[in-house]
């Protein structure tokens, strides 16, 4: 079994305000600790490059999520960026996003970014309607959006991706629509489009259940659905996953890498890594969440681990068939008869054959993926091989 790219995530937990719907690993802090933080992350690596797992693989792509990373200092972002490449080596043409929230970032922030090695962004935006952006507790404007995109453009950027949500309490088809179009006339090459979810220990959730929102339907919210994939399609954007659409030969391929079951280092705190063993299965670990904890355990220990775990060749195998059934070209039969030994048939048969039956899913090609009607269905599916 030869390795499959390797990939770098690196967290930075740090937001001005954490948005009441959200529950990614974030936390406010006036003043982080910038200086510990990048020591703690270089400790990072230095620990996972002596793992004989990950020596001699060059860096597929990186990505720096969050949190709000584009509140850290562009010299943080070069010196991992220097570091990691000193370490492990990048792949030609190497994949390095940066998300940015459009209140934090500005021209002299997007040039320093970009000086450090930085050649995508992921812009949150979530919304281009005044009232919608104050619902979700944005910190920015529409105004701020415009600003930031042209400040990045002239920074040097050519590859931008933008973030927006639909299916927001009482938002209307038309409403939506009139995002996507503002949206198209900045002429992003990718744009992620996501609905609403009220996820559990969220402000929001608290909130819904106390005094619940009018949050679409599931008819309604097939609307919006198939609403944002023809509108993406006839302004040019392939659907090359559920929520993400890009100009050709602009996905994001790190996130398309998570989709295809690529080995990933993760550093920051509370972010995730795996791999994949010799027998077959995968080990994954987390970090330690809290920042001070984790900057603490990762300068002294060089790893901040709170949990890790390892999947057995089957469990494994259902992980794989779970997550890249969300691909538009599904998952490749015969990579994954390279991969797990036998064809994705051969483990799922009996779970997969009623979806088939009631072409929901598909054979084209030695590819098992969704149909057009299956792509709603996609959690159900997938949850059918777990």
């Amino acid at each position: 079994m030869s390795p499959s790219p390797l990939q770098l995530y690196v967290h930075i937990p740090y937001c001005i305000h954490k948005c009441h719907y959200c529950d990614f690993n974030s936390h406010v802090r006036a003043q982080p600790d910038w200086q510990a933080y990048q020591q703690a992350l270089i400790a990072e690596l230095d620990f996972w490059a002596k793992q004989e797992q990950f020596q001699h693989r060059r860096i597929h792509s990186i990505f720096f999520g969050g949190g709000t990373p584009s509140l850290a200092p562009a010299s943080l972002i070069a010196e991992v960026l220097a570091h990691a490449q000193n370490l492990f080596g990048f792949e030609k043409n190497i994949e390095i996003t940066l998300e940015a929230n459009p209140g934090t970032v500005d021209m002299q922030a997007f040039q320093g970014f970009y000086q450090a090695g930085i050649n995508r962004l992921s812009m949150g935006v979530q919304s281009l309607d005044h009232q919608e952006l104050q619902w979700l507790e944005r910190i920015h404007n529409k105004d701020e959006v415009y600003q930031a995109f042209d400040a990045a453009r002239s920074a040097g950027f050519d590859n931008i991706n933008l973030d927006l949500m639909y299916g927001l309490p009482q938002q209307t088809l038309a409403q939506w629509q009139q995002s996507l179009d503002t949206a198209l006339q900045f002429n992003p090459e990718h744009l992620s489009c996501y609905q609403l979810t009220v996820e559990p220990h969220t402000k929001l959730a608290a909130r819904h259940a106390s005094s619940p929102y009018k949050l679409p339907d599931d008819e309604t919210s097939l609307d919006f659905f198939h609403q944002t994939r023809s509108s993406l399609a006839q302004a040019g954007y392939q659907a090359y996953e559920i929520s993400n659409f890009s100009k050709p030969d602009k996905y994001c391929r790190h996130n398309d890498g998570y989709w295809l079951y690529h080995d990933y280092i993760g550093i920051g705190a509370g972010a995730s890594g795996k791999w994949d063993k010799q027998d077959g299965g995968t080990h994954r670990y987390s970090n330690v969440r809290t920042p001070e904890k984790y900057t603490a355990q990762a300068i002294e220990q060089g790893t901040a681990i709170n949990s890790d775990e390892s999947l057995s060749l089957q469990q494994a195998a259902a992980e794989a068939v779970w997550i890249g059934l969300r691909r538009k070209t599904g998952v490749n039969d015969l990579w994954f008869q390279q991969r797990f030994g036998k064809s994705v048939n051969v483990y799922f048969q009996s779970e997969l054959a009623p979806w088939l039956d009631d072409k929901k899913l598909t054979w084209q090609q030695s590819q098992v993926q969704l149909t057009e009607e299956g792509i709603p269905l996609a959690d159900a599916i997938a949850a059918s091989v777990i």
